[in-house]
């Protein structure tokens, strides 16, 4: 089983569409809070959509249960909380959704998670997948972050 996470933010629509279509990814879970943001550009849910399945042959998910919330990801960009912090609250949420009994394992095998910020290190896309793989108990779930 193999999940794949992706950043939009830093990469032109060549870039990053190349990256999803070698990926292999089958699925792109868009784990955005608002997928619908002027400042998305190509990455709109709507142009998302249509791009994905015109150029990569993927399909378009949104899974707003994925999400984080709104107060605690602005505390976080705002400065007001932690890295730690927010990632601890993040972890605790997924937990009181119960997104591991919840979501269905074929989308996330060969699918890709979708955020806006760059890089996962500091993102709640790099920590839903671990997650998943922590609470499904599988060590066979790979996660590979496309940069």
């Amino acid at each position: 089983m193999k999940v794949s996470t992706i950043g939009f933010t830093k990469k032109s629509a060549q870039k990053f569409f190349t990256l999803l279509r070698d990926s292999g990814a089958r699925t792109l879970i868009d784990v955005r809070l608002n997928n619908v943001s002027q400042l998305a550009g190509f990455a709109k849910k709507d142009d998302l959509r249509f791009f994905l399945a015109e150029l990569c042959g993927i399909e378009y998910v949104h899974a707003p249960q994925l999400a984080p919330q709104k107060e605690a990801l602005k505390a976080y960009q705002d400065g007001r909380m932690t890295w730690q912090n927010y990632e601890a609250e993040f972890i605790e949420l997924m937990a009181k959704r119960g997104v591991e009994r919840s979501l269905d394992k074929r989308i996330i095998d060969d699918g890709c998670l979708l955020c806006s910020e760059d890089k996962p290190h500091q993102c709640h896309r790099r920590l839903v997948a671990e997650y998943l793989k922590d609470s499904w108990s599988d060590e066979s779930l790979v996660i590979k972050h496309l940069i």
